[in-house]
């Protein structure tokens, strides 16, 4: 038994008897009473309320009470998954804590359940999207993380995913972080860009040279994470004509700004709104002569010169 598992299991014993001495719990579990005596200071700096008496042994304080947990077989494969997947997407710390969790979770099921458990999940696998979150992107993810707590500014310099009007895409950020969102697989900072003067998202595959500043600022009373929804200035329309035989591939693609799509006789028509008609460019760009932008006149322009561009390299 590893010692996660016998710190809870000591805990469960501790709440099963009135009483108990350390030479009875190494009995048990068949250690050293040394090694319990550290296990009882390790559950005592936790903050589990234990009350020792020299010669006499170990007892719960008065009115501490650990509900006991059970799992049916469904509940204990989510929260397993959930696990697989914080260890994934989320911070190196929060990875640890993850398996930790997943170890303390597997402990307290029956051995019937645990093992329906096992079998269960070698039939479910999950694979983050893409390579999932890479190592540089989980230690910006824990800097921020530990800034939003902390209510710290951030410095950053940030790849726009649009040029300004010189082309230049480069710009460097000081924001106040207000919290961070997993977005179709990619995290997400929401914060006040001081550079803006507004409230803006960045991606943090698109951050480099992240650092905490030691200036503070304050969370704005009416901000609530939870209920935030991003303003939706899509205001350009664009409209695509596709070929019927992709239909299923365009809708696996399932482009964010899609806005929705109709069966014509000429063909499969499909509407998005966007800011910029050049967002959906390498989108179009991609599905080669299957597709046939309509609307605006100003993005087929678009298509048509990168496609000249494309020529020459060939």
């Amino acid at each position: 038994m590893n010692k996660t598992d016998r710190l809870l299991a000591i805990l469960l014993e501790l709440q099963r008897k009135d009483i108990i001495r350390a030479e009875d719990l190494a009995a048990i579990f068949e250690t050293s009473v040394r090694t319990i005596y550290r296990d009882i200071q390790a559950l005592s700096e936790s903050g589990v309320p234990i009350v020792g008496a020299p010669g006499i042994g170990y007892s719960l304080m008065e009115g501490y009470f650990l509900p006991p947990v059970s799992f049916t077989v469904e509940e204990a494969v989510a929260l397993l998954i959930g696990t697989d997947f914080v260890e994934q997407k989320f911070d190196t710390d929060y990875g640890m804590k993850a398996q930790t969790s997943r170890r303390k979770i597997e402990a307290i099921l029956p051995e019937s359940v645990r093992r329906e458990v096992a079998q269960v999940r070698t039939t479910i696998r999950l694979l983050a999207v893409s390579k999932g979150t890479n190592h540089r992107e989980k230690t910006y993810l824990e800097t921020l993380r530990i800034a939003v707590l902390a209510k710290q500014k951030v410095r950053f310099g940030y790849s726009k995913k649009m040029p300004e009007a010189d082309g230049n895409r480069q710009s460097v950020r000081v924001v106040a972080p207000y919290g961070l969102v997993l977005l179709h697989g990619s995290w997400v900072l929401i914060g006040q860009c001081e550079l803006r003067q507004q409230l803006r998202h960045f991606r943090l595959s698109r951050m480099n040279d992240l650092i905490m500043l030691e200036d503070g600022y304050q969370l704005p009373i009416d901000f609530n994470l939870q209920d935030y929804k991003q303003a939706d200035d899509r205001h350009i329309n664009v409209h695509i004509q596709i070929r019927s035989d992709i239909v299923d591939k365009v809708k696996e693609a399932n482009h964010f700004y899609m806005e929705s799509m109709e069966e014509r006789e000429d063909g499969i028509h499909v509407f998005f709104r966007v800011r910029h008609p050049e967002e959906l460019l390498s989108w179009i760009l991609g599905w080669g002569a299957d597709v046939v932008v309509l609307e605006p006149e100003s993005l087929r322009e678009r298509v048509r010169t990168e496609v000249e561009k494309m020529l020459k390299c060939y």
